[in-house]
C-alpha cells in the first residue's frame, strides 16, 4: 500500500519543507513506514509523484513530477523540492497492489485543473473492471494511460462529477467548489460499491481518494464493510509548519486559533501528537480555503454508535494499520513512543539523503 500527503496553505510552502526535510517526511515513509506492517514488502519504493499547482497566469493545470525511481534514491526531487514553492501540493510514495512498475501508473494523475491519488486497493479489480469501463463515457475511458485499479477510480471520478452537470475540463475561475467535489467524490464510492455488488464481490475496499480542482479537497478515509478499519488517515491544521530544532524536528503552530494550512497525510509528519487528528473512518474531509470540514459517509457500512471499535484485522493483512501511535494510548505515553520512534528514522533519513547526493 502507498502513503500520501495533501498540503493546502494560504501561503506557498518549500516543497523540502514537506517531501524532504521533516522527520518522518513522505521521502522519509518511502523507506522507513512506521503504520504499514508488510514485512514482504515494507517498502513504498514502487515510484512516486509531486503534483502542484503554479500561478494561474501560467496555467490552472497542476505541474506533475512522477518516476518509478524510489524516492529516497531520486537526486532530481531534492533538486527540485529545493528551488519550488506551492500553495497546494499533493505527494505520493508507491507500493504496488495492481499495475506494473511504470511512470503512468505512479501518482498522483491528472485531468485538466483536477488531481487524483489514491492510497489502498479496489477489491477483485479485475472481475468488477468491465463494468467500470462500461459505465464510463468516452473521454474519461480515454484519458486512462496507466493499469492501475487507482488511476481507473479517477476516471470513475470524472464521470461522476460530470453526471452532476459540470464539464471536469472547463473548470470556474475559483473551482468547481467543495461541495460539488464532494457530492462526486461520494457518487464514486457509490457507483463501486454498486459495482461490488452486482459482482458478488464480499472483500473489502480499501478506498484512502484525495482529489483537488486547484482551489478546494476533499480526501476520503474509507472501508467497505462495516466492521473493518480503513487505513490510517490524518489531519494537521494551524498558522505555521516550521523546523524547531535541528535535524528536521518540525511542528505546527497556532495563533490566536487561526488556520493558514492545512494537511492531511497517510502518516503523521511530525512526532508533535497534539499536532495530528486522527480523521474517522469512513469519513469524508473537505477543504474550503483553509477550513477543514469531515462528514460521515452514511451508506449501508455506516456505523450510528460513535463507541463502536472496529476491528484491525484486514488492515493488518493487507500490511497496513488503520490507528497509529497513540490513537489508544495515554497521551503521555502515545508522546514517547511516537517520538521515539521518529527521532530513531531521522538519522536514517540523512543517511540515505546523503547517499543519495
Amino acid at each position: 500500500m502507498c502513503r500520501f500527503l495533501v498540503y493546502k496553505g494560504r501561503n506557498p510552502i518549500l516543497l523540502s519543507d514537506l517531501i524532504l526535510n521533516p522527520t518522518h517526511s513522505i521521502l522519509t515513509q518511502s523507506y522507513d513506514c512506521r503504520l504499514r506492517l508488510d514485512v514482504r514488502r515494507p517498502h513504498n519504493g514502487d515510484g512516486f509523484g509531486i503534483g502542484y499547482y503554479t500561478s494561474p497566469l501560467l496555467s490552472p493545470e497542476p505541474c506533475i513530477f512522477t518516476s518509478t525511481t524510489p524516492a529516497w534514491n531520486c537526486v532530481n526531487l531534492a533538486r527540485l523540492a529545493k528551488k519550488t514553492t506551492s500553495s497546494l501540493v499533493f505527494a505520493h510514495v508507491r507500493a504496488t497492489t495492481t499495475g506494473a512498475l511504470s511512470e503512468s501508473n505512479c501518482h498522483p494523475f491528472s485531468y485538466h485543473s483536477l488531481m487524483f491519488m489514491h492510497n489502498g486497493h479496489i477489491a477483485s479489480f479485475q472481475t468488477i473492471k468491465r463494468r467500470l469501463v462500461s459505465a464510463l463515457r468516452d473521454e474519461y475511458f480515454l484519458m486512462v494511460e496507466g493499469s492501475t485499479d487507482s488511476e481507473w477510480g479517477f476516471a470513475l471520478f470524472l464521470d461522476t462529477l460530470h453526471s452532476l452537470g459540470v464539464d471536469p475540463k472547463s473548470a470556474p475561475p475559483e473551482g468547481f467548489g467543495h461541495q460539488k467535489l464532494r457530492e462526486a467524490m461520494l457518487g464514486t464510492i457509490r457507483r463501486l460499491n454498486e459495482f461490488f455488488s452486482e459482482a458478488g464481490v464480499t472483500e473489502p475496499s480499501l478506498l484512502n481518494f484525495a482529489a483537488t480542482d486547484g482551489h478546494s479537497v476533499v480526501c476520503t478515509r474509507y472501508v467497505s464493510s462495516r466492521d473493518d478499519e480503513a487505513a490510517s488517515l490524518y489531519f494537521s491544521s494551524g498558522t505555521r509548519f516550521h523546523e524547531y530544532k535541528e535535524g528536521g524536528f518540525y511542528r505546527m503552530e497556532r495563533h490566536d486559533r487561526g488556520q493558514d494550512l492545512v494537511m492531511v497525510a497517510s502518516e503523521p509528519l511530525t512526532f508533535e501528537r497534539g499536532d495530528w487528528v486522527t480523521v474517522p473512518t469512513n469519513s469524508v474531509l473537505t477543504i474550503n480555503k483553509q477550513t477543514v470540514l469531515i462528514h460521515p459517509i452514511k451508506d449501508q457500512y455506516y456505523q450510528s454508535d460513535p463507541s463502536y471499535r472496529r476491528s484491525m484485522k484486514f488492515a493488518e493483512e493487507k500490511g497496513m494499520v488503520g490507528r497509529g501511535p497513540g490513537d489508544e494510548l495515554p497521551a503521555t505515553e502515545a508522546d514517547g513512543q511516537l517520538k521515539s520512534q521518529l527521532e530513531n528514522s531521522a538519522s536514517q533519513k540523512l543517511q540515505a539523503l546523503v547517499s543519495a547526493a
